[in-house]
């Protein structure tokens, strides 16, 4: 079976494009957070491929003004989708008051989020006349609940520099597709003074992944919650998406990326079997964990807009 994948119109504002890159196309100099991503997006693509072909069909066929990723300081999710080879445009912070957003895209917010008011109200009205929107950390309190009140919110714990495990709650959602398989164990993140999700409307807010140990920290459980808005859908993350460390808790976090790929089914290239050589299971492991989830989010916005 194939799906025909409509282009998307353009905008209103001339908003820079970045096209997908292969890692080929990539510097010598990457630090251990970008080889890993490229690791661990190579083996979410191959699983992809092989264990949901329309989804990976759907992510193939995505074309910049799909996607439109406003910059942030310490967040930058644009880097995911670079290791995904998907392409996206890129609007700086303050800017989107001047772009015309279309209810089939994806829009991505990263963390801090600093949106001004008439901002915060174009993304609540792009969300409910059907958009998609992504958030991380800080954009909890500066988007998430000015636009959407009483849903989630900040629990004003603020977190540590830590690093807690994760584990799938909804093990049968199309976003979590080949995520987490039994013998996995990855970790999330948590950037200094990341923000707590607390659900205050459980009926309407579903948590995707949670983390036992984050709640016995900092007083919940919530790492990545999805909730319906209008006709659109809004996703939150604690913490930031493009992660920076992990913590070798194990013998097996201590493989190496080759083990995992293998663990996975997937023969690394050459190339890329260099590029991840000094890199443990558990750092490619991370990676490939939020790159399959994003990957998910972009497949299965894709198909509903055909």
């Amino acid at each position: 079976m194939s799906l025909n994948f409509p282009a998307m119109k353009g905008n209103d504002m001339n908003i820079p494009t970045v096209l997908p890159q292969s890692p080929s196309d990539t510097s010598d100099e990457l630090d251990n957070t970008q080889a890993a991503y490229l690791g661990g997006a190579s083996i979410a693509r191959d699983r992809m491929a092989r264990e949901a072909p329309l989804d990976a069909e759907a992510l193939a066929a995505v074309v910049a003004s799909d996607i439109v990723v406003v910059s942030g300081c310490y967040d930058h999710v644009e880097r995911v989708l670079q290791a995904l080879e998907v392409p996206y445009q890129i609007v700086e912070s303050g800017s989107l008051d001047r772009v015309d957003l279309s209810p089939e895209q994806l829009l991505v917010v990263n963390c801090p989020g600093d949106l001004t008011p008439p901002e915060i109200i174009k993304v609540r009205d792009f969300v409910a006349a059907g958009g998609s929107l992504f958030t991380t950390d800080w954009a909890l309190r500066n988007v998430i609940e000015p636009a959407f009140p009483g849903l989630v919110e900040y629990n004003d714990r603020p977190t540590g520099d830590d690093v807690v495990g994760i584990e799938v709650v909804e093990a049968d959602s199309p976003y979590l597709q080949g995520v987490l398989d039994g013998d996995d164990e990855p970790q999330w993140w948590l950037e200094g003074a990341s923000y707590p999700i607390r659900v205050l409307d459980p009926d309407r807010v579903r948590v995707l992944i949670r983390s036992g140990e984050l709640g016995e920290k900092y007083g919940e459980c919530a790492v990545a919650v999805v909730f319906e808005f209008g006709k659109g859908e809004v996703f939150h993350m604690i913490s930031h998406y493009y992660l920076q460390r992990t913590e070798l808790r194990n013998d097996r976090h201590a493989m190496s990326a080759e083990d995992y790929a293998s663990e996975k089914g997937v023969m690394f290239s050459p190339a890329m079997s260099m590029m991840v050589n000094d890199l443990s299971l558990g750092e490619v492991e991370a990676a490939a964990t939020s790159a399959r989830l994003f990957a998910n989010i972009v497949a299965t916005k894709k198909q509903r807009n055909s």
